[in-house]
């Protein structure tokens, strides 16, 4: 697969995102706690713009009535159709993850002399 330049690090701080066109493709890249994880704009359910949704976490606990904590803050990728949660590093469904997962693409971090000339140009829109 072909590598492209989207962005600076610094266009896409701790907890934001950058929608981009890639090849007719739209795909969201992510920083979270300032590791970067890119997936396709699309939410298997029914087609929403999965990408422009809400960063959010979990609440968890250990045992029913236990204590509840949060787990996992700007981590879960909520559609803005219809809630389904998507696990931003993976692309995994929590809705059905047996069966349910949005693509996931390889995020390269690289300074300006490490970037090959084989990477296609950017910045994308």
């Amino acid at each position: 697969m072909a590598k492209h330049v989207v962005a600076t690090v610094k266009e896409i701080p701790p907890g934001e995102r950058k929608i981009v066109e890639i090849g007719g493709r739209s795909i969201g890249v992510f920083n979270i706690k300032g590791e970067f994880y890119a997936l396709r704009n699309i939410c298997p359910h029914q087609g929403g713009p999965l990408c422009e949704g809400r960063l959010t976490g979990f609440v968890m606990a250990d045992k029913p009535g236990g204590e509840y904590r949060y787990e996992r803050r700007g981590e879960i990728l909520r559609c803005p159709w219809h809630g389904w949660e998507y696990d931003v590093t993976t692309g995994q469904s929590w809705v059905d993850p047996a069966s349910v997962r949005t693509r996931a693409y390889d995020v390269e971090i690289a300074t300006a002399d490490e970037i090959p000339s084989t990477y296609q140009p950017g910045p994308y829109t």
